[in-house]
């Protein structure tokens, strides 16, 4: 066997120990399932078996799920076609089959759990007759599926509402939601938490002190949900009715798998276990057929974590953690930078004009950090976090750090001195990195002597919650300062991207696409309501109106009028130019000061301000949904082609996992370019055209989008991707 290693005691308990090579985390792949049908095999037909413990030989934790490029090979016929969801169905069933059969061997099997288990790995824990969890602040346990666009495949959804219920099931898969070990003991979903380091040789004893402890309480005679279930039952027909519009509601309808999860688990409530495995495999069939699956799983797994673990990393360059961090720049940015810096073990000077403005950093850094005591964080822990941060309003002080990233005022000049005045302290040969979010990186690099080691490192705020980093490479910037810069994300645990230089890089321009065309919207006199709903039935987190109250209306009139100032003659207006301009002139900014797009009343709900209709005059024909929804998803669309054709995104990875990660982009859809192929590039020219002609150039499509719908070209594709992971 190449993935399981089977010992058997002196009291006839074997240990199934797994290790799948090559992988840092064991996850379920065709060798896998091999040896465990030959494991269960054995087990069934030796005598000399009394029953049997499973395990993980690796550190890193029990078991994660399936291997996605073994499940993606699944989805691909011979020639390169889609299979039929049939015979999809008879090799996701196979899975299924395999541990039921371990369930019903006859003998009892306990699994001994220590660190993560989720997805497949935690399904073949609840096929064992026993679930023992060692105590770790970090094992998490679930099934997470939902989260990359499918639900549970491996017997998930049926045998978990049979343990805890099917209201607490369906809350936790729906969300992805994971398990502590207290917590899922406390829910009846694991049977037992004991020291780290001792579930081996407990789940051992349990085998040898329980030898007919064999049958699952499913196979039971008489056996009866915890709470109810059935089509009779008054408790569980509750549930599901209003499961069903909640769903609905939380997903705009725009998702395959929850709804497809409701139906494997109301029908596979009323059915024996058997053919309710059946069922559940038969949904996720049809959920994996669909293009939905394969294009979140590409995104939100596979090439967020080729990104993480250095996709876009220089070759040959060597490791280049930072010990100590010049952090310029205290306000929410640089404090925020500040904290993930400290908590990743790193020393931080936060450097500030002012030091009651540097402390009141710290101050921030304090704040955060408390609110997480008793949720992973202790006293000790806070107190040495806190100890690395060093405010300062000296220069003198940033001596010794070994990357600097800038986060102050977004003004050139502003940002030449202060880089000229850190240059004279540590030198040209520092890594120095830029967290401005529009201005040209390599405009910005000409005040750093050496701009080889100039770089930008665009953080989203709130930078302790947002996942993404961009970095962006001026004209000179150098291998070193790559390598540099996407160590440093490495060590704070966040996802990075890599794009060229431009006036607003390639999240802040197309992101603002999405907030220009709601304000063009508005100039049109489109209902604001209209415009809200259509963007969060897009996919959007919020409406355009919303999230520029959040970012700030004046933030995209400044950004405007420098972007005018900038480009002179060459600068294309817009009506959305107009309408930011009369609302900063109104005063209404947005959230920060309390008026913008809606209002915020002290201690109250905030509503759309009543006023819109009157600046700008509603008009007597109003577009259906599906066209305002259309014209807000091809701003965006066309946008990030641009920037692929110009060369700001060099892969179509960076710029799924960009929009999605950086702005929010439907995660449904896997990304603007995963979303471009699925539909068909020469569909989305045609609309792009049709949209042009009735609404400006603005929708104009990219020569490069022409020729890939003349010639069958696509984005994920070595031609077109030479870069890509």
């Amino acid at each position: 066997m190449q993935t399981i290693n089977i010992t058997t005691d002196a009291d006839g308990i074997a240990t199934l120990t797994i290790d799948v090579p090559d992988q840092s985390m064991n996850v379920i792949g065709p060798d896998f399932i091999a040896d465990l049908d030959a494991a269960i095999t054995r087990i069934a037909s030796d005598d000399t078996i009394k029953g049997a413990v499973i395990a993980s030989g690796k550190d890193s934790g029990f078991m994660a799920g399936m291997d996605l490029k073994y499940f993606g090979s699944m989805l691909v016929t011979a020639d390169g076609g889609r299979p039929a969801p049939a015979d999809i169905f008879d090799k996701v069933f196979v899975l299924n089959q395999l541990f039921r059969r371990l369930e019903t061997c006859g003998k009892p099997i306990a699994c001994a759990i220590e660190g993560t288990c989720v997805g497949g790995g935690f399904e073949l824990a609840l096929a064992c007759h026993r679930r023992i969890v060692g105590d770790s602040p970090k094992t998490r346990l679930g099934l997470p599926e939902i989260l990359i666009g499918l639900f549970p495949g491996g017997g998930g959804s049926q045998r978990l509402p049979r343990l805890m219920g099917v209201q607490a099931a369906l809350m936790y898969m729906l969300q992805g939601k994971l398990f502590r070990p207290a917590e899922a003991a406390m829910l009846k979903v694991v049977d037992q938490v004991v020291p780290q380091g001792t579930a081996l040789e407990t789940a051992r004893e349990w085998v040898k002190a329980n030898p007919t402890a064999a049958t699952q309480p499913w196979d039971v005679k008489g056996f009866k949900f915890p709470g109810g279930a059935g089509a009779f039952n008054p408790g569980f027909v509750q549930t599901m009715v209003g499961a069903l519009p909640m769903t609905l509601k939380q997903t705009q309808r725009n998702m395959n798998a929850p709804v497809a999860l409701l139906s494997a688990v109301y029908e596979g409530a009323i059915l024996p276990f058997d053919r309710a495995i059946r069922i559940e495999s038969k949904y996720f069939a049809k959920v994996a057929a669909d293009p939905q699956a394969g294009n979140m799983i590409r995104s939100l797994f596979v090439n967020k974590q080729a990104a993480e673990r250095g996709a876009r990393r220089p070759k040959g360059e060597a490791k280049a953690p930072t010990m100590k961090l010049a952090m310029l720049g205290a306000g929410m940015m640089g404090a925020g930078i500040a904290t993930v810096a400290a908590q990743a073990g790193m020393d931080v000077v936060l450097f500030d004009r002012d030091l009651a403005f540097a402390q009141k950093g710290k101050a921030h850094v304090e704040s955060v950090l408390s609110k997480r005591l008793g949720k992973g964080m202790t006293p000790e822990k806070l107190a040495a976090t806190l100890a690395r941060v060093t405010p300062t309003a000296s220069y003198a002080d940033l001596a010794g750090a070994d990357f600097v990233i800038e986060a102050v005022f977004e003004d050139v000049a502003i940002k030449a001195e202060v880089t000229r005045q850190v240059e004279a302290v540590l030198g040209p040969d520092v890594i120095f990195g830029s967290n401005t979010s529009t201005l040209p990186i390599t405009k910005l690099a000409g005040a750093w002597s050496k701009p080889e080691n100039f770089i930008g490192v665009h953080f989203f705020s709130p930078v302790e919650k947002m996942p993404l980093v961009e970095i962006i490479l001026g004209k000179q910037t150098g291998p070193a300062a790559i390598a540099k810069a996407l160590d440093f994300v490495a060590q704070i645990k966040k996802t990075p991207i890599v794009v060229n230089d431009s006036r607003g890089f390639y999240t802040s321009r197309c992101f603002g696409t999405y907030v220009q065309e709601g304000a063009e919207l508005v100039a049109e006199g489109i209902n604001p309501a209209l415009i809200e709903n259509a963007g969060k039935q897009l996919g959007m987190p919020v409406g355009p109106l919303a999230v520029s109250d959040e970012v700030s209306i004046e933030l995209g009139y400044k950004v405007m009028t420098a972007a005018k100032k900038e480009l002179g003659d060459a600068y294309v207006a817009q009506r959305s130019d107009a309408v930011m301009t009369q609302m900063v002139e109104m005063d209404r900014l947005g959230r920060k000061n309390g008026k913008g797009w809606y209002d915020y009343p002290e201690g109250g709900k905030k509503l759309l301000w009543p006023g819109i209709g009157e600046t700008f005059p509603r008009a007597e024909t109003q577009p259906d949904v599906d066209a305002v929804k259309e014209r807000l998803l091809y701003r965006q669309l066309v946008e990030c082609a641009r920037c692929f054709a110009e060369g700001v995104l060099e892969t179509p990875e960076d710029g799924d996992i960009g929009a999605i990660f950086g702005w929010g982009f439907a995660p449904y859809t896997g990304g603007p370019f995963s979303h471009m192929e699925t539909v068909g590039i020469a569909h989305v020219v045609a609309v792009l055209d049709r949209l042009a002609a009735a609404h400006g150039d603005r929708f104009a499509p990219t020569a490069q989008l022409r020729a890939m719908a003349a010639d069958g070209t696509i984005f994920y594709h070595p031609a077109t991707s030479a870069k890509a992971a």
